[in-house]
């Protein structure tokens, strides 16, 4: 099986890509074989539809909380909540969803997944700091048109599986320092040595989900690279493979919202 890390960015460009991190797995390590980066939604779309069998992990919320869909009156199965979706310009999105914060109170202003809270992750409404809604807007259509399959969610290619991932899920269950940033000026000998603390505790297997990683050729690309675009890729590579592992009992997803969908190694409440 062929196992995909997917780190997403809502405007791919020459300066900030698509990355994707691939390998497989060899007992309970993941080998990374590729480190890929797309600079344009078309090509991402067409990597989408290469032949499986492959199951990847994706760094992009694949939906909204049940809660803000009702409130919304949004569509409740998830290929026409995604159409509606893609129907809406970036700034229609925004003013939806601001307009919802603006009537909550104080300290619970954004609605969040079951997932979301055990994750670590942001809200999926939210529109910036990260801009996660638009990661949404992008990518959701994207694995909606690419007809991939996502347990419980959508039934799809059975032989391309996409699950949604977090890396922070990763990292932070090994540090809780910074270890990225899109600004050069921004990238620290202190942020590089965070990052080793993680690549070094993945390749021991010394964290919460436990698959071990040999980076092989593509370690130091991971330590140099201080947008951290190329190790939250590995991370989520990394989860791809804890669902491998855990294939016969739903890929580690506890119950939940299939509407929501949820993250993979997220726990149940």
């Amino acid at each position: 099986m062929r196992l995909h890390g997917v780190d997403f960015t809502s405007a791919p460009r020459r300066a900030k890509g698509i990355t994707i991190a691939s390998g497989h797995l060899a007992g309970d390590t993941l080998v990374l074989d590729s480190l890929l980066v797309l600079h344009d939604f078309a090509s991402f779309a067409d990597w989408l539809r290469q032949p499986g069998p492959w199951l990847g992990g994706f760094d992009f919320p694949f939906s909204f909380a049940r809660e803000l869909i009702d409130l919304l009156g949004w569509p409740t199965e998830w290929p026409a909540l995604i159409r509606h979706v893609s129907s809406l310009e970036r700034a229609q999105l925004r003013e939806h969803f601001k307009a919802v914060c603006d009537a909550r109170p104080v300290g619970s202003k954004f609605i969040h997944r079951a997932s979301d809270l055990p994750a670590g992750s942001s809200s999926s409404m939210k529109w910036v700091n990260p801009p996660v809604a638009y990661m949404l807007h992008a990518g959701a259509p994207l694995l909606l048109e690419g007809g991939v399959h996502i347990p419980f969610m959508h039934a799809g290619d059975p032989t391309r599986i996409a699950l949604e991932a977090y890396p922070g899920l990763v990292a932070r269950g090994i540090t809780k320092a910074s270890y990225k940033n899109d600004a050069p000026a921004r990238q620290t000998p202190e942020r590089r040595a965070a990052r080793l603390t993680i690549v070094k505790a993945v390749e021991r297997g010394d964290y919460p989900q436990q698959v071990k990683l040999d980076a092989g050729r593509f370690r130091r690309q991971l330590l140099d690279d201080g947008s951290g675009d190329l190790l939250d890729a590995a991370l989520c590579a990394l989860m791809a493979a804890w669902a491998w592992q855990r294939r016969d009992s739903d890929y580690g997803l506890p119950p939940h919202d299939g509407l929501e969908g949820w993250i993979v190694g997220a726990p149940a409440l």
